[in-house]
């Protein structure tokens, strides 16, 4: 691989800070890694999804710490929502090595319409603070969380959508605290991702790297302000809007990252 320049360094760490930070307190942001990776720096479509994932570990590790260092997540309180979600999202990736997810993906974009309309109906809901006596009945969680694990392994497309929409409209969690339970889970299902991704030699840790720089710096700015920032829950509801839109603008093909 030839040397990188400037150039493309810069645009890697710049990019990968911008996806850490929508990745932390949104979702989607690895459809900006992956562009550059590929476009950028020359990578083939497998390689940059390994490689891409050495950034998703490096920024969920770091907004995970963020996040717990500031009180916004509470691990006794959602130990069985991580268990049930990550030991779901395993299987899932296990099941996508030998298993095509094509067809959904033809029909992903419409039910992206679908959680963008859940996300605007009603918006008081989305600013609510975390209801710490709410708790999901055994029967209810483990099954639930489970299936939202395996969605996340086995699409990976808009988990972090689903995610935020399952905790705060059904477990009562607000934004903020989900998206801190959200990147602890990405962070434990991810090492076992790349992992798999090493085993079959498609990581380049260099480029991976380099991104993980600006991902690492995105993801501790994303939870330390969100963490202690005046109406961050609002913000962060504006942002998942936003994003939404943007990826549905390019889904139906009428703008590209």
């Amino acid at each position: 691989m030839p040397d990188l320049t400037i150039i493309q360094v810069s645009i890697a760490i710049f990019g990968g800070l911008i996806a850490g930070f929508i990745n932390t307190l949104a979702g989607n942001g690895s459809a900006i890694t992956l562009t550059i990776l590929t476009e950028i720096l020359g990578l083939p479509g497998n390689m940059a999804n390994g490689s891409n994932r050495v950034g998703v570990l490096f920024q969920s590790s770091i907004s995970t710490y963020t996040f717990y260092r500031n009180d916004r997540l509470n691990l006794s309180r959602s130990s069985g929502i991580i268990i049930w979600t990550t030991i779901g999202a395993i299987v899932g990736v296990i099941v996508a090595i030998n298993v095509s997810n094509e067809q959904f993906m033809s029909v992903f974009k419409y039910l992206m319409i679908l959680m963008l309309v859940v996300v605007l109906v009603k918006p008081k809901r989305w600013l609510i603070e975390t209801q710490l006596d709410k708790t999901l009945p055994f029967y209810i969680s483990a099954p639930l969380f489970f299936a939202l694990g395996f969605y996340g392994g086995f699409i990976q497309m808009g988990m972090g959508v689903v995610f935020l929409i399952v905790m705060v409209l059904i477990a009562k969690y607000s934004i903020i605290d989900t998206n801190a339970v959200k990147v602890f889970v990405v962070f434990l299902y991810t090492i076992f991702v790349i992992a798999i991704f090493q085993y079959k030699g498609l990581i380049d840790w260099k480029l991976g790297g380099i991104i993980a720089i600006g991902q690492g710096a995105g993801g501790y700015l994303a939870a330390k302000y969100a963490s202690t920032m005046k109406n961050a829950n609002l913000w962060a509801y504006r942002l998942l809007i936003l994003i939404m839109v943007f990826a549905l603008l390019k889904l139906f093909g009428a703008i590209s990252w």
